[in-house]
């Protein structure tokens, strides 16, 4: 994998280099040489090597083929067009981009050889691990499917339910060298846990809440003792106040830039029916307070005329035609940015959710108010990971596991990631079923 990433970043660093000797060097205020090759050369190598984590587009062998070459389409995007600022910057003007993008086409095709032929070997020379599915509850019938979808990495070769048996669990995972631990009861998982780690064995375990919380708590030392410290609020004063300054900032900037968009988009659903442009609908965020969200309206109007609170469905027939381009593009989201600047919302956070779907679901488990210690935000890691239809409590294991990692850095990889995930179909995808509150 290592040598892969390696070969790939220095043949598409080659590439944007000569391209910037041939082609736009002689347009820069000063030429550039030897020393000057060598600072790009790095500059360009660092921009694609932190692109290519926050993407996945070096990660052969570790994902499927098509998604790494979908993933590295953004990487290399991304990477050159960071790079077309730079020639600028030095040019003082706006050089042709032909030659830049005419390199992209080849820095693409060379990756597309290289990842095709090594994901192959990859996965001749590295066969699925064999898996031990450990399960505690009825919950494995619904992750059973989703291992399915990953026959490249997982083979599941047996299943035992935590209820078989202390010795017939053991024996089980004496015949395999992967085990996975689905659910199961937290003494019994602490057990076999032991007994894994004791024989050397690779363990996947499905976190529960009490997991995520401590994966970001800070290790105290006040005596011989080793502690855990872990605070009700996920995010330091400190880290608000860039967090908040960084929403306003951006969030100006995204609504000067992306207004031509905005207009186009209100003309167009205006044109269709004459109904509003906008849609408010009253959603929650920090310490459960309700707001207004702001979205381009893509159902009919009044689709919910009966009052009660329901999801949309696959092939929903209250979503207008303007709006099927609108929501599969994600444009029916851009409005929100006034709710980012207005303070009701950041751009990273848990998904605001609507107050009738919130008392549902904590109903079902007190836990889904532990999301709502920040701001509810317009992407996330329940957004980017999760998708439309993922279950509540997966949702609330992702968010809580973002406010637990926070960082700045953290909700710069998600914005940037999020540009993904817009070409993407299973995150936009409807329930099944019509869900009301």
């Amino acid at each position: 994998m290592l040598m892969t990433a390696a070969i790939i970043c220095a043949l598409e660093t080659a590439v944007v280099i000569y391209i910037m000797n041939r082609y736009y060097n002689h347009e820069f205020r000063t030429m550039l040489y030897l020393r000057g090759h060598i600072l790009m050369s790095g500059i360009y190598l660092v921009m694609l090597i932190f692109l290519g984590r926050v993407f996945g587009g070096l990660m052969v062998g570790v994902r499927k083929n098509g998604e790494v070459l979908f993933s590295h389409f953004f990487t290399t995007l991304f990477a050159n067009l960071s790079f077309y600022v730079l020639l600028m910057l030095l040019a003082l003007k706006f050089p042709n981009p032909a030659a830049l993008i005419a390199g992209a086409l080849v820095q693409l095709a060379i990756s597309f050889v290289i990842i095709c032929f090594m994901g192959s070997r990859y996965r001749r020379i590295f066969r699925p691990y064999d898996v031990l599915l450990v399960y505690g509850s009825e919950s494995v019938e619904e992750f059973r499917p989703k291992l399915d979808t990953r026959k490249d990495q997982f083979e599941v070769s047996e299943m035992i339910s935590a209820d078989a048996g202390q010795e017939a669990i053991y024996a089980a995972i004496d015949r395999t060298a992967t085990v996975m631990l689905v659910d199961i009861e937290a003494a019994m998982r602490n057990k076999i846990f032991k007994y894994c780690y004791e024989n050397s064995k690779r363990i996947y375990v499905m976190p529960k809440l009490s997991d995520i919380i401590l994966n970001g708590a800070a290790p105290i030392h006040l005596f011989d003792t080793p502690l855990l410290l872990t605070e009700g609020n996920p995010l330091e004063y400190e880290e608000r106040v860039i967090k908040r300054a960084w929403d306003i900032f951006f969030s100006l900037f995204l609504i000067i830039l992306l207004s031509p968009i905005m207009l186009v988009t209100a003309i167009c659903i205006k044109l269709q029916d004459g109904g509003p442009v906008l849609y408010r609908q009253i959603r929650c965020t920090k310490n459960g307070r309700h707001f207004e969200i702001l979205k381009f309206r893509s159902m009919v109007v009044d689709a919910e005329k009966a009052g009660k609170a329901m999801l949309a469905t696959e092939n929903d027939p209250r979503i207008t035609k303007v709006g099927k381009v609108i929501r599969k593009c994600r444009i029916d989201e851009l409005p929100q940015l006034f709710n980012v600047l207005k303070g009701d919302m950041s751009f990273v956070g848990p998904r605001p959710e609507r107050p009738e779907f919130i008392e549902k679901y904590t109903e079902e488990m007190p836990e889904f108010s532990y999301r709502m210690k920040v701001r509810a935000g317009i992407t996330g890691y329940a957004q980017l990971y999760g998708k439309y239809n993922t279950k509540p409590y997966d949702k609330l294991k992702f968010d809580l596991y973002y406010m637990e990692q926070f960082s700045i850095g953290l909700d710069i990889r998600l914005m940037i990631l999020t540009f993904k995930i817009l070409f993407t179909k299973e995150s936009t995808e409807g329930t099944t079923e019509r869900v009301e509150a």
